[in-house]
């Protein structure tokens, strides 16, 4: 199922846990360079600022191949000729990333990403075009237009499945937002239908989670739980979900509730204050999951900023001051409190970093400012101007036979 062995993303893990090891002082240079020769991988792998313009740069070029071919090729195509072409681009670019990963051995290099990503675009455009352009509109072809973002959502899954991509998952749970929108017109009823399809994959996510508790799959399953948990927030929260959730946020006027009914819109409310410590439980008691935890803590903040509008109170300039305050002062109660443990340790939680990850992201965060920023330098000493002449004094006699 997996396009990379099992032992090669095992031997990345162990390598990307040394690397913490040795950077926090666990290890030892040489204890580090005897236990690297244990962990060597085939993979191909490059930074994070690389892999992002190869990225991009194979974007460009996949759009710029399939432009170049519909104007070579292609005088004014039917719609359906352009579907039946744009699906075998799309499955061209799907064997590219495949034989990218098999035959060359890339593992997040950028190539084999933007490749996979352009076989869901020209899926999904294929049967756009295919199937729904330039036809009569009537019902009933309204209704089955939902296989556009069906298709895409499916083939984001078998990307992420295939490849171990997590925002292959986020593109699938985006494609299922706009499923609804094609069975029914209530806005109760979406929100209801976007939010079953999230608790049915992280139910199915836990489940196969327990399975790879101590493996490489445990860290890319705790990414997707968190994106779930944060999925069902949005789905629920009313004031985040709404169409004009911008101009709402810039103060032209109340969120308009009437599309919703009293009993499903005061139920949302009472969710969006249970599903926070619901998420916080979840990511602190069983095994202390980091991502689940981080997003326990976004959607309560979500849930004070969005609590206002909810019961229709009048929101002042001085809100985000007091709620930055209070998040200052949980802060420093949470430090405090972990801190007066022993050693430091309160139930396996401390303050402390231990891992060598926050630093590697402080230095690629250094490393970005520096890219943007302009470098300051230092102007050199102009001992060349011909107003100025510094000799060469004899010794212990102060300069007499130079030129100063």
């Amino acid at each position: 199922m997996r396009a990379y062995s099992a032992s090669s993303e095992e031997a990345l893990r162990a390598r990307n846990l040394l690397k913490d090891w040795a950077g926090e002082g666990f290890l030892t240079e040489t204890q580090y360079q005897r236990m690297e020769q244990e962990t060597i991988c085939e993979l191909r792998r490059t930074n994070i600022f690389l892999r992002l313009v190869l990225f991009l740069f194979s974007l460009i070029i996949v759009g710029a191949a399939a432009a170049l071919f519909f104007v070579v090729f292609l005088s004014r195509p039917s719609a359906q000729t352009t579907g039946i072409f744009l699906l075998i681009l799309a499955g061209i670019s799907y064997a590219a990333a495949e034989l990218a990963v098999s035959r060359a051995r890339l593992y997040r290099y950028g190539i084999e990403e933007a490749l996979a990503v352009c076989s869901v675009g020209l899926l999904c455009a294929a049967i756009q075009f295919a199937f729904f352009e330039n036809r009569a509109y009537s019902p009933a072809l309204h209704e089955m237009q939902f296989l556009v973002p069906t298709a895409g959502a499916i083939a984001s899954l078998w990307i992420w499945r295939r490849f171990g991509l997590p925002y292959a998952f986020l593109a699938a749970m985006i494609f299922v937002v706009f499923v609804p929108g094609y069975w029914t017109s209530s806005h109760s009823a979406q929100h209801l239908i976007v939010a079953a399809f999230y608790a049915a994959g992280l139910i199915t996510v836990a489940a196969l989670r327990s399975r790879h508790r101590f493996t490489y799959l445990n860290h890319e399953y705790s990414i997707v739980e968190a994106l779930l948990w944060i999925g069902i927030y949005l789905s629920i929260n009313l004031q985040l979900s709404s169409v004009d959730l911008l101009g709402h946020w810039l103060g032209r006027g109340p969120q308009p509730t009437t599309e919703f009914s009293r009993p499903f819109y005061w139920t949302t409310w009472v969710l969006t204050w249970c599903l926070p410590p619901a998420v916080l439980a979840r990511g602190l008691l069983p095994h202390k999951d980091r991502f689940v935890i981080a997003v326990g803590a976004i959607v309560a903040i979500l849930t004070l900023v969005t609590n206002k509008p909810y019961l229709g109170w009048q929101r002042h300039t001085w809100d985000p001051m007091l709620l930055g305050v209070l998040l200052i002062g949980v802060a420093l109660f949470i430090r405090r409190w972990l801190a007066r443990g022993t050693g430091g340790i309160r139930h396996g939680f401390t303050a402390r970093r231990l891992s060598g990850k926050d630093k590697q992201w402080m230095n690629a965060g250094t490393t970005a400012l520096g890219l943007l920023s302009p470098p300051l330098t230092t102007p050199s000493p102009q001992t060349d101007s011909p107003d100025v002449h510094f000799g060469g004094g004899d010794s212990g006699g102060g300069g007499a036979s130079s030129d100063f």
